[in-house]
């Protein structure tokens, strides 16, 4: 028994010494000290990180310092992932690194309480660690395996997006000292991680140099939470502000268990009893230094914008834009970012934000923004003036001022994310009320000139004053602040002031009549009149002189692109209309509309406004433009964002009479707009019904002759494809009375079909072609399959997804 316990003591010992002389061990360690001390190993490229918070809760954030480079893939530079609240517990000779659920609370002080909440919930374990040394109340772990993880989940993404299958290759992969740093509230390390696998799709395989090895750098942040002192504000539905939310368990039974509180910079003045004075600490917003002029200069007057608003509310130079001082990681936590991110094709911006899960505080607010959406909208000038280049190869300032214009607005829409404001699709049917809506150019003629003088706006609007005001004016106390803001959006709703968002602006689902996005004007219908003009006189006006000198002609094919798409998003903004709705995010109590179906006089001229886009006169590509576009110049391949086209070299103006129509069909015979006329119509006899929406279709499409040939075979194209989208509708889930509706005119459209003969009396060629095709739908549904038309080239973003915004 005696020699049981020797041997023990003796194993116990020596495990001790181990653990206490393993640094000593090691030769050459780089020391760095900060939040978490750590040690570098050069000789293994490993380092050892000095754990001495047990059970103490920190930030951890993931994202990458370099990425893939294809915005169809997703995974930038600059990308912010996760930022979740973790802490170290120790277990036998193990450190964990566990996550908190943090989306299922007791707020309350009764700690039994707490702990029923928290063990009815999952909790997330990280990491395992093997304890290497141990000192007191410190100890030493490896965590090197930890950043050689796929914590951003690069190979997950490149499978689920058909990329290919890849998996970390250790041997390829290393630490990087470079931004691996360390202060006294954050420590920062990062790791070049390679994948192995072999790439399938070709957006991988466009952007990586050896398709067998992917690389990136991917950075890890250990921050210490706030203190305290942040003060929580609820969220309200109509205030433009970006939500956070949990569940507390510790609520009475008559009040809601979800508690929603807003995103937002923590902000206080450094004299609370004057009206206007210093934060103090400002919100300061710091741009990449790799931003080339003159967009870094324009990226820098849009971002300060916001300046105006929080100067509204009581701040002195409370935000303020700067640029990156040399030689700062942009990844670090502390520094609020601007990046400008390449990527191989045009793409989305975004504003992310790194926000305490506890509470809603933004920590870093992150801005990409993607270098090619000014390119875009340079091209999209380019196709708009009049022979911009007849006199000058240099003449590039005219465009240059718009592109310039779109970036400073950007610059200010994604700071505006970041800031903690969501979308507000509404604002453009309101004089441009907020930089958080998409715009569109807005283009006017002047004595029959296009005019870009007025293409974007130059300010931050009078809704992201209200935005500003909600989420960042000081009160006294919570009953003021809440009597307070609630006067602040009934005033703001008074004035005329809109908030839609999201859910409620996209083209196809939804309904509300004024939230659309990359519109203009107070009236959609009026404003895509006014746009298909522009259009028509751009058009006319197009030339050779619309590209440079010793250009190929198949550069002058991509310029006209965006031209002859111009009123893609206007006559998106009018379809809404049709079986459209108004209403608000009312609260009870504040006296706004709640829902009401769209007026009957604006639906109908918003059909006529729609049906104008399927007409040949408007479709066609004007006959003497077509000997501009010849077959592709060698080295000058058609790309996504080409025209599609089914004549092989030559270009193909049919096609492009057909992808239009097929945009203005497929929003206007969607199921559920059809479904919302069926009901309106059963409501009020007087609004407009399925019924005669699509007989006007019909007799537009049908029932017009055209002599001329060409404007016939456009129309043809038209005829196709309001057949088959009619058989899509038929076959949707739609309503059974939308069924019915969609066979019965079916069925009217091949009796008209069969009434039109040609000279010998005999069905019209193409006619007897459709009433095949009707045929042989009726006949099997579910059988019959569609000849689509060539896609409509890439679009939106303007200039460039769902600014975007990640939180």
């Amino acid at each position: 028994m005696k020699h049981r316990i020797f041997s023990l003591l003796i194993g116990l010992f020596t495990l001790t010494t181990s653990y206490a002389q393993f640094l000593s061990e090691q030769k050459d360690l780089q020391s760095f000290t900060g939040y978490f001390d750590f040690y570098y190993n050069e000789a293994k490229d490993e380092i050892y990180l000095k754990v001495d918070k047990l059970n103490t809760e920190f930030l951890y954030v993931h994202s990458l310092t370099s990425g893939v480079g294809s915005n169809d893939i997703g995974l930038d530079r600059g990308q912010i992932g996760d930022g979740v609240v973790v802490k170290f517990i120790k277990r036998g000779n193990k450190l964990l690194l566990i996550q908190p659920n943090l989306s299922y609370r007791a707020i309350t002080d009764n700690e039994e309480e707490q702990q029923s909440v928290a063990q009815a919930f999952a909790t997330s374990v990280l990491y395992g660690f093997t304890i290497k040394e141990t000192k007191e109340e410190s100890y030493i772990i490896n965590l090197t395996p930890f950043l050689k993880l796929d914590a951003h989940g690069v190979a997950q993404r490149l499978k689920a997006l058909k990329q290919g299958s890849f998996s970390v290759d250790d041997s390829r992969s290393a630490l990087q000292l470079e931004r691996t740093k360390a202060f006294p509230k954050n420590v920062e390390f990062e790791a070049l991680i390679t994948f192995k696998g072999e790439a399938k799709g070709s957006e991988l395989k466009s952007v990586s140099p050896d398709h067998s090895f992917v690389s990136v750098t991917q950075h890890h942040s250990f921050v210490e939470l706030p203190d305290d002192n942040y003060q929580k504000r609820s969220f309200d539905p109509r205030s433009g502000a970006i939500a956070m939310s949990y569940m507390d368990y510790s609520t009475p039974v008559f009040e809601p268990i979800v508690k929603r509180f807003i995103i937002r910079h923590r902000l206080e003045k450094k004299n609370p009893e004057l009206p206007v004075s210093e934060a103090k600490e400002p919100i300061i917003y710091y741009l990449d230094r790799g931003t080339p002029e003159p967009v870094r200069s324009a990226l820098l007057e849009g971002g300060r914008w916001w300046n105006q608003a929080f100067e509204a509310i009581g701040y002195s130079n409370a935000f303020q834009v700067k640029m990156l001082p040399e030689g700062a990681d942009p990844m670090d936590l502390r520094y609020n970012m601007i990046q400008w991110v390449h990527r191989s094709t045009r793409g989305w911006s975004y504003g992310a934000s790194v926000v305490d899960p506890r509470t809603g505080e933004i920590l870093k607010g992150h801005v990409s923004l993607g270098s090619l959406r000014i390119r875009q909208d340079f091209l999209i000038a380019q196709a708009l003036l009049n022979a911009p280049y007849k006199d000058s190869d240099d003449n590039h300032q005219p465009m240059l001022d718009m592109a310039l214009a779109r970036i400073r607005q950007l610059s200010a829409h994604e700071i505006g994310h970041t800031l903690g404001f969501a979308h507000n699709f509404a604002a453009s049917t309101n004089s441009r009320a907020s930089v958080m809506d998409y715009p569109h150019p807005q283009v006017t003629l002047k004595d029959g000139t296009i005019s870009l003088e007025n293409a974007y706006d130059t300010n931050i609007g009078g809704w992201d004053k209200v935005s500003v005001a909600y989420s960042y004016k000081s009160f006294n106390n919570q009953k003021e602040e809440k009597e307070q803001l609630n006067r602040l959006l009934d005033s703001a709703y008074q004035s005329g002031l809109r908030f839609i968002s999201d859910q409620d602006a996209r083209p196809k689902g939804g309904a509300h009549e004024l939230a659309h996005l990359w519109d203009n004007g107070k009236s959609a219908v009026q404003q895509l009149n006014e746009v298909l003009e522009v259009r028509g006189v751009a058009m006319q006006n197009f030339s050779a002189d619309n590209i440079r000198s010793g250009e190929p002609y198949a550069v002058l094919e991509d310029v006209f692109v965006p031209l002859y798409f111009f009123h893609r998003y206007q006559t998106e903004a009018a379809v809404k209309l049709i079986g459209g709705l108004t209403y608000n995010y009312a609260v009870k109590g504040d006296n706004q509309l709640i829902v009401k179906p769209t007026e009957v006089t604006k639906q109908t001229e918003a059909l006529a406004a729609v049906l104008k886009t399927l007409l040949p006169e408007y479709l066609k590509i004007p006959e003497d433009k077509l000997p501009l576009f010849s077959p592709r110049a060698y080295g000058y391949p058609r790309t996504r964002e080409s025209f599609k086209g089914k004549t092989g070299v030559g270009f193909d103006a049919l096609s492009a009479a057909a992808t239009a129509s097929d945009m203005t069909l497929d929003l206007l015979l969607h199921p559920e707009r059809a479904s919302r006329l069926v009901q309106q119509h059963s409501l009020d006899t007087k609004q407009l019904g399925l019924e005669e929406v699509i007989n006007q279709l019909i007799a537009q499409v049908f029932e017009k002759t055209f002599k001329d040939t060409y404007e016939n075979e456009v129309n043809n194209m038209v005829k196709k494809n309001t057949l088959q989208h009619l058989f899509k509708l038929h076959a949707s889930d739609a309503y059974p009375q939308v069924k019915a509706v969609c066979l019965n005119s079916i069925k009217e459209i091949r009796k008209l079909l069969a009434s039109g003969t040609g000279k010998k009396g005999e069905i019209d060629t193409f006619n007897a072609y459709l009433i095949q095709e009707i045929e042989n739908y009726l006949k099997a549904p579910s059988k019959y399959k569609p000849t689509p038309s060539p896609e409509i080239p890439d679009g939106s973003p303007i200039g460039s997804e769902l600014g975007c915004f990640k939180n």
